[in-house]
């Protein structure tokens, strides 16, 4: 018994040695380490803050261990980048061992002060590292952008009937001492948590403005408050989240919502090429708390890739025509509590793969139901379809749900629309049921027509009027017009 104690004894100490790692570093400037890559590049990075986090990788592909004498920044503690290894942040580190055949990680980060510039500028810096006398440099390059900061701290108070109540973390855009605001496309604005337009305040956003939002954050035009987005074919107003890194350019739910309540007269919101992107619903449209008085008009306009619906309308006036609303995790439009609606020339369409759909692309319904007391309130609702198209993924891509359906009348016309009804004529004036409209890359996000399309040829002139004779790209769709949002253009040869 004592013999075989011995012996696993020193099984366990042998074990131990040959497990433990060998301490001899060598010496020899002929090894050296290998980077996974010579530059760092940041994409456009917002003055004062931190950007995302990059990672270099140091390889040690030899036999031997080594020991890394120096990495340094080269702007020292000066320089707008940061490093940090092995849960170190630091702008120098010395002696760090590299095992034979192992790897150590770099990881990289950047800040950039404000700047007198609009534009955005260049910053750079090296990553300098010293081994057995033989120097290696990883270039670090970064684009800083100077912005306008919207960030929400404020309380304001609200009442809605007889309960007053406290809407937190808000920044005003306009108050009583200034209620016409412009924002401009000199800078970007980057949006943290609400940025609220109040009552008889107005809003207009410039051609080419970039509005960039925060996780969570949204811009809210509070009951007779007024946004009017004035972007061009040639530089449109872009709202999407404020993560430029590529990852994130085709990544939904990166911030909450456009939300519009009602308008007062005269003063309707107004929504022209602009690009919403990334959300988790584009548009929110709704009457709350007293009568709309003037409709909302959404026109040259691509609403795409959110989580939740692309624009979500209730008890609404709008008008909607050249808009592509596409890629929603459930309804692309829904268009609910009644209302009146034009829909003309555009495109309606989801493919979304992020999760399973159960929504339509298109959806109706004419009642609201009050959650103080459960009762249902029919409200009319008046849509007409125009020279668009609807379709999707799914077996059926327009939905209703109609509670008293004398109030209710909807039509399509000169349309190709995806569902399992069958055809009315009606309902249905000159429309092609369920023929795939033959995209060029819905994964791609590119709605465009391909040659093969049944939507070519199948619109209705009399639609395609006025700006409506030009597409979303500006294309003219001269005396046959398509379906959709798109005219179909030959490809040059």
């Amino acid at each position: 018994m004592r013999k075989i104690l011995v012996i696993t004894l020193l099984s366990i100490i042998t074990i131990a040695v040959s497990c433990r790692k060998n301490r001899v570093f060598s010496d020899n400037p002929s090894k050296n380490i290998s980077l996974s890559a010579d530059t760092i590049t940041f994409d456009t990075v917002f003055t004062s803050i931190g950007s995302s986090t990059r990672i270099l990788m140091i390889y040690n592909n030899n036999s031997d261990n080594l020991k890394i004498n120096s990495i340094r920044l080269g702007g020292g503690s000066s320089s707008p980048f940061s490093i940090n290894i092995d849960g170190q942040s630091g702008t120098v580190f010395n002696n760090k061992e590299i095992y034979a055949k192992d790897s150590l990680y770099v990881f990289i980060k950047v800040t950039i002060n404000p700047t007198d510039e609009n534009a955005p500028f260049f910053q750079e810096d090296s990553l300098i590292f010293n081994t057995n006398g033989n120097e290696k440099i990883a270039h670090l390059i970064a684009y800083g952008q100077n912005v306008n900061y919207i960030i929400g701290k404020k309380t304001i108070l609200k009442t809605i009937g007889d309960q007053t109540y406290a809407f937190k973390n808000c920044y005003s855009v306009t108050d009583s001492a200034n209620t016409d605001v412009h924002w401009t496309s000199d800078k970007p604005y980057v949006i943290y948590n609400t940025a609220f337009i109040d009552s008889e305040g107005t809003l207009t956003i410039e051609p080419g403005t970039h509005v960039y939002f925060h996780k969570g954050a949204g811009l809210w035009a509070w009951s007779e408050g007024q946004l009017i987005v004035n972007g061009t074919a040639e530089n449109p107003v872009v709202f999407q989240g404020d993560r430029l890194e590529p990852f994130y350019a085709d990544q939904p739910g990166q911030w909450d919502r456009i939300w519009l309540m009602e308008a007062r007269e005269g003063h309707g919101h107004i929504i022209d090429h602009a690009i919403i992107r990334n959300g988790f619903i584009g548009l929110q449209v709704q009457k709350m708390l007293t009568n709309n008085m003037a409709a909302t008009y959404i026109t040259n306009t691509v609403i795409e890739n959110h989580t939740g619906m692309g624009i979500y309308a209730n008890c609404y006036s709008i008008g909607m025509s050249n808009l592509l609303v596409d890629n929603c995790g459930s309804y692309c439009v829904a268009l609910t509590g009644g209302g009146n609606y034009l829909l003309t020339h555009s495109t309606i369409a989801n493919y979304w793969t992020g999760s399973t759909r159960k929504s339509e692309s298109l959806f109706f319904n004419n009642y609201y139901t009050d959650p103080t007391d459960g009762v249902t309130y029919a409200i009319p609702l008046n849509c007409e379809i125009n020279n668009s198209i609807v379709y999707g993924s799914k077996q059926d891509e327009f939905g209703t749900e109609f509670y008293n359906i004398p109030d209710t009348t909807y039509r399509f016309n000169n349309s190709l629309i995806c569902t399992t009804r069958p055809y009315d004529s009606v309902l249905y004036n000159a429309c092609l049921l369920n023929k795939a409209p033959k995209f060029i890359n819905t994964s791609e996000f590119n709605f465009h027509l391909d040659t093969l399309s049944p939507a070519i040829g199948i619109g209705n002139p009399d639609y395609a009027v006025g700006p409506l004779r030009f597409d979303l790209d500006g294309v003219d769709r001269g005396d046959t017009p398509d379906a959709g949002a798109y005219q179909y253009v030959i490809p040059a040869r």
